[in-house]
């Protein structure tokens, strides 16, 4: 079912062409995180709110006129648009797309991401669009993947839109949107990880890991240059640590020889 319009502008709501409304279309070409040429001089002026009524994007500083409105808050982890389950599975069917978990949330993503080379063939589960690899027993990686399917497959989307009248905006919880590269978005139900420098892998620290290859390497060619006769321990230590403590190998300054 069709979200419907306000009585005031339903007119851009309609569906337009590929039986995809307004607000749908809107959402899925549209580039977030550009500056407010509005507030261009206010600090944090990112459009990360997405007007569903109105089918445009706002920065935090524009949201006054907007408060009744059906608002959505998109999210950005390495230049990809993210944005709630709880909130995407309001206004249409997310089954089967891949959810992550970040900062103890499930978000989704909105498009679809490039990829250089597909894994499409013996290579596992894939996205049914884009050849992207996932887990079982997910069908798409992003909302984009779906609807686009169902598009080429169905013709159109009726029965997995939902009508959502309201849709409110916690303005308590309200961020930047920006996850940093240590806030890793998780697959859901998985311990392993990929993105980020600040994941892990089968539930292993890599910062943890990265030190104490460090330190080992230390520890070697102490052994080998016969300074240390006993074994040494191989302690983990942090890296910034290790790194302040490597040899400096830059050449000094040359100095000319006393003549004699």
């Amino acid at each position: 079912m069709l979200i419907p319009a306000p009585p005031s502008s339903s007119k851009q709501h309609h569906d337009n062409g590929g039986g995809l409304p307004r607000w749908l279309q809107v959402l899925l070409t549209e580039k977030f995180y550009n500056a407010c040429i509005v507030h261009e001089e206010a600090k944090k002026n990112e459009k990360n709110v997405y007007c569903l009524d109105c089918c445009i994007t706002l920065c935090p500083h524009c949201l006054a006129p907007h408060r009744s409105h059906r608002l959505l808050q998109i999210r950005r982890y390495v230049y990809h648009d993210v944005i709630r389950l709880d909130d995407a599975a309001k206004l249409i069917d997310c089954t089967s797309v891949q959810s992550y978990t970040t900062n103890s949330a499930k978000v989704v993503f909105i498009k679809e991401r490039a990829q250089t080379r597909n894994f499409r063939g013996n290579s596992g589960n894939s996205c049914s669009t884009c050849d992207r690899t996932l887990q079982d027993p997910y069908q798409f990686c992003s909302l984009s993947c779906k609807i686009n399917y169902l598009i080429g497959s169905r013709g159109s989307l009726s029965g997995y839109l939902y009508e959502c009248n309201y849709l409110p905006f916690n303005e308590t919880g309200f961020d930047d949107g920006q996850l940093t590269t240590d806030s890793v978005l998780e697959p859901a139900g998985s311990v392993w990880t990929s993105s980020g420098s600040g994941g892990c892998v089968g539930g292993v620290d890599c910062k943890t890991t990265l030190a104490c290859t460090a330190t080992t390497e230390i520890v070697r060619k102490k052994r080998s240059s016969g300074s240390a006769s006993r074994p040494t321990a191989q302690v983990c230590r942090p890296v910034h640590d290790i790194l302040v403590g490597l040899p400096n190998r830059r050449k000094g300054t040359p100095q000319r020889a006393p003549l004699y």
